[in-house]
């Protein structure tokens, strides 16, 4: 039976202060990426503080279920990177309880959220993403002088189209300017053309003031009492100064929803199950309508009689009947009458089916959205839990609190998701993917990822270990760390100089047979070393001999040995034979071949540094030899018992 213990409530504290201040700061954060978008849309616009407070309230309420993952995420990684900090899991660890076993309670809670996130989404943010929608729109269309774009067409005002090839942000001059005035009837349309000009509301905010300097006006006089008559008369008109008053109302005004409310990010589950029926139902009866079109108009069954059937029938199984034949029968005004006549019916077909097909691929686009945003309400609920077994397993392997590592780790984790998530979103919606591979494509690769990191912190595993990384990075470039041996503040058995002295002349001598057998400088054969090596046990033997040899002549105060013993360089010893210990791995990499490349030139690498060692281990062995005969070894063992 589930019971409430201590632990759980100690640990549901320290999370839930955390997820508190990360929750608010991780909508702040959200929040301003959000605003920095429509930044233009609010700057200048005379915006009371009213609708600002709207467009921020329902901006904080869209970016809920987007915040409650990322503070889910560094909560819980910043909470067990306190807890290992400050050695409490330790402590946890060693009076029985395991790491799942310290999550249960904030697994309960992590559901718990994920729960909420899902009732948000499918009650609250439709209901903010629709009137953030409204209120947006709504804004575009408040003073249109502060907006007008450059190099484009601008149709933000009533029955006239603008275009301004630049502007000054500073002063508000445009430049270039093209107005088309039009009204009801095509015929009755004026061209305006202007150097340059300024757009201003006037103070009542019901219309707008175009200002027009150096340029010409042209009007088509036509009007309805004329008929169709065939002269047309126009009026031009060549300006220094035109006063233009445009009717516009710039108060704010909310627009209708009704556009807005075929979005299918502003619909609960029921209404998205419920349109998306809606839609399937109208564009598969509009493909059947347009197959049905295309049956009788461009692949009409003839009507035949029995007897015309039949003979087509037997036409149809002559192997000897061939239409090009009968084309070329025909008369050649004929005949390009025929080929005519099917290049227009071709070409008409293939305009009616593009213009169709942007009518159904609307349909299917509305389609796809919907299907996306009903997947979005799981989605956005389950990586909330996902993010909690990323982030409390990495808490637990790194072992830091506070806001320096873990936010690092969270910021990358989050990037991860989102380009994931953003991708996937953005090539289903396309319809370049299955729906259910880009929606699904963030959680496939989050999934593992949480339980790898459940799984390497419930087994205590160093998978951030630093220097663990660094030592396999070391021995793949061949680096290595220099020898530190000081001396000895108590020494228990004094070395054996003169046996010692003795040692280092055979190793001498094994080092310049084994020299002198193998060309160390020359490059490494090939099918030895990839396919037919051998263990070159001489070098493992002089390494073993010399390690015995050091660990012995540390317990020595004499300064020069002391520092002979670490000029010796720490050997490698099977780096110059062969890449792996397993063979199969050795002839894999020749067939891969950079990586065949690299490990052959590391090898030679290793050669000519081996070579170097032995010439340097026998300076040091030569040393160490003639400081001991300059002072005898039984008096080198006297120093070290008056220093005792």
């Amino acid at each position: 039976m589930f019971r409430i213990k201590k632990l759980d409530i100690f640990i549901a504290k320290q999370f839930g202060m955390l997820f508190a201040g990360t929750f608010f700061i991780s909508l702040f954060v959200l929040m301003m990426q959000f605003l920095w978008r429509y930044v233009d849309d609010l700057i200048g616009k005379g915006l009371s503080m009213e609708v600002l407070g709207q467009f921020f309230w329902y901006m904080s309420l869209m970016m809920v279920p987007q915040a409650l993952p990322l503070a889910i995420l560094l909560s819980s990684l910043i909470a067990y990177g306190n807890l290992g900090e400050s050695s409490e899991l330790t402590a946890i660890k060693s009076a029985g309880i395991s790491l799942i076993q310290s999550f249960r309670g904030l697994i309960v809670i992590s559901v718990i959220i994920a729960g909420a996130s899902f009732y948000f989404q499918n009650n609250v943010a439709p209901m903010a993403q629709k009137n953030m929608a409204q209120l947006l729109i709504s804004m575009r269309h408040k003073s249109p002088e502060l907006e007008i774009p450059e190099g484009v067409f601008y149709g933000g005002i009533p029955q006239t189209n603008l275009y301004v090839e630049r502007k000054d942000m500073k002063s508000g001059h445009l430049y270039n300017i093209m107005v088309y005035r039009m009204t009801d009837s095509y015929e009755d349309q004026a061209i305006i053309l202007a150097d340059s000009g300024m757009l201003q509301s006037t103070a009542e905010k019901k219309h707008l003031v175009l200002n027009l300097w150096s340029g010409e006006w042209f009007e088509n006089m036509r009007s309805q009492e004329m008929g169709n008559s065939a002269s047309v008369p126009y009026r031009r008109e060549t300006f220094a100064h035109k006063h233009i008053v445009l009717d516009f109302n710039g108060d704010f005004n909310l627009t209708d929803v009704a556009g807005i409310s075929s979005d299918a990010r502003t619909k609960s589950l029921e209404k998205i199950s419920h349109d998306k029926d809606s839609l399937v139902h109208v564009y598969d009866s509009v493909g059947q309508a347009y197959y049905k079109d295309a049956q009788s108009l461009y692949y009409p069954a003839p009507k035949l009689s029995s007897v015309e059937k039949k003979q087509a029938i037997k036409m149809a199984d002559n192997k000897k009947f061939d239409i090009d034949s009968l084309f070329k029968k025909l008369p050649a005004d004929q005949r390009r009458m025929v080929v005519d006549q099917a290049l227009s019916t071709v070409q008409q077909e293939v305009n009616d089916l593009d213009f169709k097909g942007m009518i159904t691929s609307d349909g299917d686009k509305m389609i796809r959205q919907h299907d996306i945003e009903f997947i979005n309400k799981f989605t956005l609920s389950l990586i909330c839990i996902v993010f909690f077994f990323i982030g409390a397993p990495l808490g637990a392997i790194i072992r830091k609190g506070g806001l320096g590592i873990p936010i690092i780790v969270s910021v990358l984790v989050f990037i991860v998701y989102y380009i994931l998530d953003n991708t996937g979103y953005r090539m289903s919606r396309q319809g370049d993917w299955a729906i259910w591979f880009g929606r699904g494509l963030s959680m496939a690769v989050l999934v593992p990822m949480a339980a790898f990191f459940t799984y390497k912190a419930n087994n205590d595993s160093a998978v951030f270990n630093a220097d663990a990384y660094r030592n396999v990075l070391r021995r793949m470039l061949g680096l290595r760390i220099k020898r530190s041996i000081a001396s000895k503040e108590v020494i228990i058995h004094d070395p054996d100089y003169l046996n010692i002295a003795n040692r280092l002349k055979v190793m001498n001598g094994k080092i310049a047979d084994y020299a002198q057998s193998r060309n160390l400088k020359a490059l490494p054969n090939v099918v030895k070393v990839f396919f037919r090596y051998h263990a070159d046990h001489n070098i493992e033997n002089i390494n073993v001999e010399l390690e015995s040899i050091i660990e012995e002549l540390g317990n020595t105060r004499n300064r020069v040995i002391l520092s002979s013993l670490n000029k010796y360089p720490i050997l490698a010893v099977k780096a110059h034979t062969r890449p792996f210990d397993r063979r199969w791995m050795n002839i894999a990499s020749v067939f891969i071949l950079p990586v065949g490349i690299f490990l052959y030139i590391r090898m030679w690498r290793f050669r000519l540094r081996l070579y170097r060692d032995l010439r340097t281990i026998t300076a040091c062995n030569n040393e160490i030899i003639a400081e001991i005969e300059a002072h005898g070894g039984w008096v080198l063992r006297v120093e070290n018992n008056n220093n005792q």
